[in-house]
């Protein structure tokens, strides 16, 4: 009979155990990188962001900012293209939430400006907040008032010519769950505004930087997938939900190919 100690698994724990304590220090240092980023920029992203239709001139340093976080946590992005954004053009990018370097990710890939709506309660973090509430649409998720004027808000951002991150699972998932149902918002945006979906698939950023602490961590490569622009053909409900079941699809595909033999042959090669 084999005892629990000749068991692998029993190995893996008890590493993750002992490794805990470091992880913990490592996902400390991501959030000091936030903070030297902001110092680094502080100057051009303090004036850029003074008025709101600077936000063009603001973007390209919110990228470097996102990049600065990424490289210091000891993350680097691969990145496939099926489809490249055209310039002069303005997108809705929706993407999986699992993670907050999903923000740095989606800052990092695009050059196209755009601002997340996001959760008010962001804007509590010091210095950070400051920035994050001049720059982004917040919404309080629980009022019914707020998300409308969210969307109001970000549909004057689209007529001006800027793009729009949304998260449309509405907030972080649970952490056995690949991809949570998505919400209206996005999608209903896209067919009253008649403004193209960029779906975008991450699949490593939960493992890579769990939403719980407690859940570990590590640094390495970060891969996304930024799929064929969906436009919208109609404006109608059953087009919402047209483009609503097609973006969830499009981006749940390359999450559900991920599998345990997946996940340790990356390891090996990070």
């Amino acid at each position: 009979m084999i005892t629990h100690k000749a068991d692998p698994l029993y190995y893996f724990c008890l590493m993750q155990k002992l490794a805990l304590p470091i992880i913990l220090l490592w996902r400390m240092w991501f959030y000091v990188t936030i903070f030297i980023a902001i110092v680094v920029l502080f100057p051009f992203i303090f004036i850029t962001s003074l008025r709101s239709e600077n936000y063009k001139a603001f973007f390209p340093y919110a990228r470097y900012w996102a990049k600065i976080i990424l490289f210091l946590s000891g993350f680097w992005v691969k990145s496939t293209w099926k489809f490249k954004p055209e310039k002069s053009k303005t997108y809705i990018v929706c993407a999986n939430h699992t993670s907050m370097i999903d923000i740095m990710m989606t800052l990092a890939l695009f050059k196209n400006s755009f601002l997340f709506i996001g959760k008010s309660s962001l804007a509590k973090f010091p210095l950070f907040g400051y920035f994050y509430k001049r720059t982004n649409i917040l919404v309080d998720r629980t009022g019914l008032r707020s998300r409308a004027e969210a969307m109001d808000r970000a549909a004057e951002k689209l007529r001006a010519g800027i793009g729009v991150c949304i998260y449309p699972e509405g907030g972080i998932p649970d952490e056995n769950v690949t991809l949570a149902r998505f919400k209206q918002g996005a999608f209903r945006l896209s067919v009253a505004e008649g403004v193209p979906i960029i779906p975008v698939s991450y699949p490593d950023n939960k493992r890579h930087f769990p939403y719980s602490p407690l859940k570990g961590g590590y640094p390495g490569r970060l891969r996304a997938i930024i799929h064929n622009e969906i436009v919208p053909e109609a404006q109608t409900p059953k087009e919402e939900e047209r483009l609503k079941e097609l973006c969830y699809q499009m981006i749940l595909q390359p999450l559900q190919n991920q599998t345990p033999l997946s996940y340790e042959s990356e390891l090996i090669a990070e």
